[in-house]
């Protein structure tokens, strides 16, 4: 991979350590550092429906981009360093915790099938659940004693990823909310660096986040792949829109 940017020129490509459905991670001259280009590939029910949407991974990356700085003025470490240009960002290299932890303040999906609920259902609470990342089981609901028996985390770090997650959510309903958008739902990762602190991996954008426009309810995420509704891109240039 060469970088497409000037800005980029003090960090060099090594070499590439990781591919994933929708991301590439790649050494730099750094070593605490990574260079992570988002692809356009798009894909749902963990890889059995695939497809190519032409510019996802430069708005998805743009749209992160916004996101995480506006969780790190607000007090939330993240991996997040600078973008660097359409497809890539700059980020702190981290030891990934194999689990999902996951936000839901409105009933959809996965969750509202799972207990009889009707989508759309505004729940009383949000609901945070965690997942083992795992595709050959299906990256099934699990709790803390699950991820610790399991040797995935600690009681100690998992309480605080707990916390920093209440915290993500408080921010981005009311970042969305000024935006005319519902947050329904959403889901990230956390990282330990070398000295064994906890910070926020992954992503933020469509791909990772229900996100409704508030006064249509008109999806402007990644459902509109994964149930055939269309105008994917049309949605995730909406919400680059807006938070821009």
């Amino acid at each position: 991979m060469e970088l497409n940017n000037t800005e980029a020129g003090q960090w060099q490509v090594a070499e590439k350590i990781y591919e994933g459905k929708a991301k590439q991670i790649y050494t730099t001259n750094d070593p605490d550092l990574v260079i992570i280009r988002y692809k356009d590939d798009a894909t749902a029910y963990n890889g059995i429906k695939r497809a190519q949407i032409e510019n996802k991974g430069i708005l998805n990356n743009k749209i992160s981009s916004i996101v995480y700085q506006k969780l790190e003025q607000a007090g939330v470490k993240t991996h997040f360093v600078q973008q660097l240009n359409d497809r890539e960002q700059l980020c702190r290299r981290k030891n990934v915790i194999p689990l999902e932890f996951i936000a839901r303040n409105i009933a959809a999906g996965s969750m509202a099938r799972r207990l009889g609920l009707d989508e759309g259902h505004v729940l009383s609470v949000p609901i945070y659940e965690i997942c083992y990342k795992n595709d050959r089981l299906g990256d099934p609901v699990i709790n803390e004693s699950h991820a610790v028996a399991l040797g995935l985390s600690t009681f100690l770090e998992l309480t605080e990823a707990m916390e920093m997650l209440r915290l993500i959510n408080e921010i981005l309903i009311n970042l969305f909310a000024n935006l005319g958008i519902t947050l329904v739902d959403f889901k990230v990762e956390f990282g330990r660096l070398d000295d064994g602190s906890l910070i926020l991996a992954d992503e933020l954008s469509p791909d990772t986040c229900r996100l409704w426009d508030s006064e249509t309810l008109e999806r402007l995420d990644k459902d509109r792949f994964r149930r055939d509704l269309g105008r994917v891109g049309e949605a995730y240039e909406e919400i680059l829109k807006r938070l821009s």
